[in-house]
This record gives structure tokens, sequence and C-alpha cells, in this order.
């Protein structure tokens, strides 16, 4: 690992930083990063250091001299990250650690994610377990597990295992946002088999590709408007299909469901003697969301060209139904919040479409921090879905974390970054799925805050995390610890 990184300053963070992104770490697959946290752990000796049913890692540090009289407190952040990559881009996530360089005031990986989120909060809650003359109250360091792909670690945490009367979730991604309230959300699945047909006579055959797109935080990032590769492939197939009754063999596009689809590729087939034709309508459509895009998606690309002729195609039934179902699913944001300016209240990503071989799937991610708002739009969806024969399944259901504007930490965490700055924070409540909602669940009593450093493009390969911010964020995390409550 570059001793680059290493040597930027607070060091403290970015030694456990460099040495944690050298452990792979997806969602789900989490064995390595938590045997990493627990050799951690014990090599502190401390005298806690536990992993739990599900694959939390808990470690418990006691009160530094002088401050035993404070409220124990809860530092938490997640283990995992979210692996994208360019399709250019040769890595294997399951065995290679991240490649970071610094770029002025950013650190980035090389093609892939970077990890930040939310591996700067892992590696700050580390620096403080090691440190040796930081102040701070009795600490319990909760680490958990699949924050991406479900809330896993949250959900399944045992209510008993922790004492602590304030939780400090260091997952936020603006250096002057303090947050006090969250989105749940929704795994929504779409699924159809169909029955394949053959290729008629003098057809050929087309792959389309679609890439170059920013992508991001299917949270964070939707308010932005940007372009989702597979609304706007659907877009392209619906034109091709409408013109010259192009045939859909397969799709790939999109990943993960917190990451706006970047990228999507597709192959179809036509009659030979509507090439020209096609190829005139696709560019023409092109050329439409490009200038649509164009301040947004810069980097947009389209390429189509000739491939050999797939085995089957999709039957022409269904395919109508699925492109149809697709143009009438919502996607991006459905709703702003009426009570809280700037905030979306309720959106959908659709995330990945997978279609193929006899089967189409569709990914998406709901999300709002009022369920009844949710709920609405889940139907919507379903609706879209279930006219077009689709099976809708929900899963991974969580709640939101609703705001506590006279919360006892905040006061604290907003008056001391008012202090340092010589300006207020931006105290509000965000469109992601942080894991405070449901550990609230678990411990009703806790008093919980969000903060961090600043970080850009999150589950994107053009992940960046600003070095001058993590120097403010380690120095707020400081002072927040050296003036925590006392007890009673």
């Amino acid at each position: 690992m570059s001793t680059t990184i290493q040597d930027l300053e607070p060091k403290a963070i970015w030694k456990h930083f460099s040495k944690l992104n050298a452990v792979p770490r997806a969602s789900k697959k989490e064995e390595q990063v938590i045997e990493f946290m627990m050799q951690f752990g014990k090599s502190l000796g401390l005298e806690t250091t536990l992993q739990d049913k599900v694959g939390n890692v808990i470690i418990k540090k006691p009160a530094t001299p002088g401050m035993e009289d404070r409220k124990t407190t809860v530092l938490q952040s997640h283990l995992d990250m979210v692996h994208q990559k360019n399709n250019d881009t040769e890595f294997d996530f399951a065995t290679e650690g991240i490649r970071m360089h610094v770029d002025g005031d950013w650190v980035k990986a090389d093609g892939t994610t970077l990890g930040a989120d939310n591996g700067l909060g892992v590696a700050t809650i580390m620096a403080i377990l090691e440190s040796k003359d930081l102040p701070h109250p009795a600490l319990e360091a909760l680490f958990t597990i699949d924050e991406e792909t479900g809330m896993t670690g949250a959900k399944e945490l045992d209510g008993s295992i922790l004492n602590g009367e304030i939780l400090l979730n260091l997952d936020t991604e603006e250096d002057d946002e303090i947050g006090i309230g969250c989105a749940g959300g929704v795994d929504l699945t779409a699924t159809r088999f169909y029955i394949e047909e053959s290729i008629p006579e003098n057809s050929l055959a087309y792959k389309l590709k679609l890439n170059g797109l920013q992508g991001g935080h299917s949270g964070m990032d939707i308010i932005k408007g940007l372009a989702n590769a597979n609304v706007l492939m659907n877009r392209l197939l619906y034109s091709g299909y409408k013109s010259v009754n192009s045939r859909v063999a397969s799709i790939e596009g999109g990943g993960l469901r917190n990451a706006i689809p970047r990228e999507s590729e597709a192959v179809v087939i036509l009659h030979q003697d509507q090439k020209a034709k096609f190829e005139n309508e696709l560019e023409r459509v092109f050329h439409e969301i490009k200038s649509e895009f164009a301040s947004l998606e810069p980097d947009m690309k389209f390429r189509m060209e000739q491939t050999e002729l797939p085995k089957k195609i999709m039957s022409s039934d269904v395919q109508d139904a699925f492109l149809k179902s697709i143009y009438a699913a919502h996607n991006g944001v459905y709703r702003m919040s009426p009570d809280i300016e700037g905030l979306v209240e309720t959106s959908n990503n659709i995330a990945k479409i997978s279609l193929g071989e006899g089967k189409v799937e569709v990914l998406c991610l709901t999300r709002s921090s009022v369920d009844s708002s949710k709920d609405d739009l889940v139907n919507s969806l379903s609706s879209a879905f279930d006219l077009a024969g689709f099976q809708v399944n929900l899963s991974g259901d969580y709640p939101g974390w609703s705001p506590d504007p006279s919360s006892d930490i905040l006061k604290v965490v907003d008056r001391i970054y008012q202090e340092q700055n010589q300006e207020k924070a931006n105290v509000a409540a965000c469109h992601a799925g942080l894991e405070c909602g449901i550990l609230g669940s678990h411990y009703p009593e806790m008093d919980m805050i969000s903060f961090g450093p600043t970080i850009r493009g999150a589950h994107s390969p053009d992940e960046r995390a600003s070095i001058s911010s993590t120097q403010k964020f380690w120095k707020l995390t400081k002072e927040v610890l050296n003036q925590i409550p006392k007890k009673g």
C-alpha cells in the first residue's frame, strides 16, 4: 500500500484507512475484514473484543482518567463497502486491496470505489481506540456488517450488548452537516419467466452499449437528476422496437441496488432490410438523450455494433409488456419533503436489469422518510410490473430515523462545530439509509447523531475523499469526545 496515503494528516486516520483498504470487504462477504477487526481489537489489550452471532464486531475501551463520570458513548460505522469498478478496469475485489492515489485535496481509487464510505469512519474509530493521549468517556465501538445491501448487522444486533447512552454514527458525507434523521427503504424485485423464440430468417444482431454515466449513491445523489443507464437503455430499445420491430435477446444493466446504474448492454436482432433505419433511429434518440443530459452527463457514450446472432430471443408479447413496464415504473425523486426544504422524501432507483435465457429480473430500491409515502410508491411500482405479468417480491424493509431537534448530543456537536468553524452547521435529515433508525429500535433511549468527512461519488468508481475535510472532521470528533455530557 502506498505510503503516500499513510503520510497524510491526520496520520492516525489515514494509517488505519490504508490497512483497512488492503482487506476485501464486500457486503455479505465480510469474513476477512471481521477477522482483521478482531485481531486489531485483541492487539490493543482491551478487556472486551467480541464478534456477535451475525458478525458485528464490538470493542470496548474504558474512560481515560478524569472522564469516568461522562456518559458511555457508542462509536459506530459499518465494515462493508460497495464494490463497483469501471468495465475497463482489471481488478479482483475478492483478492486485491484498493489501489489509491492522491489528487490534490482528494484521495481516489484507480477505477474502483474507494471505500471511504464507511471506511473513513471505521479508521477514525480505530485511531481513537488505539490512542494513548486522547481524552474520552467509556467507549463502545460498534462495527456493523452488511450495511450496504441489507442493514443485516444493525437489524440483528443484540439489544443487550451495548450500554451506551449516546451514539455517534460516523457515516455522513458532508463535513458541514450534522445528521439527525434518515430515510427507510425496501428492496423490490420484479421477476418474470418467458418462453424464448427462435431467430427469424434474414436477421442480423446488434450489441448496444451505453456507458460513461456518473452513477452515484441512489439516495444522496438521487436529487441531482443524474442519468440512469437502465432507464435510458429502455428508451433506446423501445424506439428500436417501435420503428423496426427489433427484438431483445439479452440485457445486463446496473449492479447494486444502492448505486445509480452507470452502464447497460443489450443484444437485439432485426431484419437485415431494416439495418439503416435502425441505426438512424437509435442515433437520433441518443442525440436527444445526449442533449437532454449535456450538463449532467458530459461523458455519456453509446455504441452499437453488429455481433453474432444469439441463439434465442424474447417472445414478442413479453417484450412489449417488459419495455412498457420499465417506462411506467417510476425512477428518481417521487416526492420532496413538505416540511424540510431541499430534502427528498421518497424515491426509487431502477438499479439492475438482467434479461436472457427465459428470465427477466428488475431490482429496485425504494426509499422514504415517511412509511405511507414509501408504501404508495411501492404500490405504484408493483402495479406497473403486475400489469406486465411480473411477480413482485419485497424484502429488506428497514425503518427511517425520525429527527429529534431537541437532542442533547446534537446541542453539543452543533456548538463545538460553530466554535471551531465560525459558522453554523447544517442540521439535517438525509435521503439515505443510515443505521441509526434500526439501532434506535434496539435502543430507543439512546441519543444519536451522525457526522463525517466530505466524500463525493460514493458507490461509484468516482468516489473520492477530501483530505482537508478529514482533518476538519478529526478535530471535531476529538473535541466532541472531550465534551461528552456527564451521567445523570
